[in-house]
């Protein structure tokens, strides 16, 4: 049931991240939070509650998510690679993850979070 799943938000630009937070709530998705930084993602995820996350490849000062997706992937909690950067930007350990390339739209994102739930 898509109500169901709590969707944790990786995305250091705050229009996009409140456009992705309005999508979940219009396709009827829980949030389990925002984080703009890897170090808050970490926490969220370690408060526990998220079922799936969206992550933007590159966020603010050259940082860039893939710990998040490390902790992810041992959590055995699914996620997407959201980017708008050519696939060779994606490191090797998640080469195989679902995409969603910007710009997003709302049937891009719940086709991509239907694929992760199915």
């Amino acid at each position: 049931m898509p109500g169901a799943s709590n969707i944790l938000i990786v995305e250091d630009e705050p229009l996009i991240a409140m456009m992705l937070e309005d999508f979940l709530e219009a396709l009827d998705r829980g949030l389990a939070g925002s984080a703009d930084t890897v170090s808050a993602a970490l926490e969220l995820i370690e408060q526990g509650g998220v079922d799936m996350a969206i992550l933007d490849v590159n966020l603010r000062g050259g940082e860039q998510s893939w710990p998040v997706a490390d902790r992810l992937s041992e959590l055995n909690i699914p996620f997407v690679i959201a980017t708008g950067g050519a696939g060779d930007s994606i490191a090797e350990a998640h080469r195989g993850r679902p995409i969603l390339s910007k710009p997003f739209t709302m049937s891009s994102v719940e086709a991509v979070l239907d694929a992760l739930q199915g």
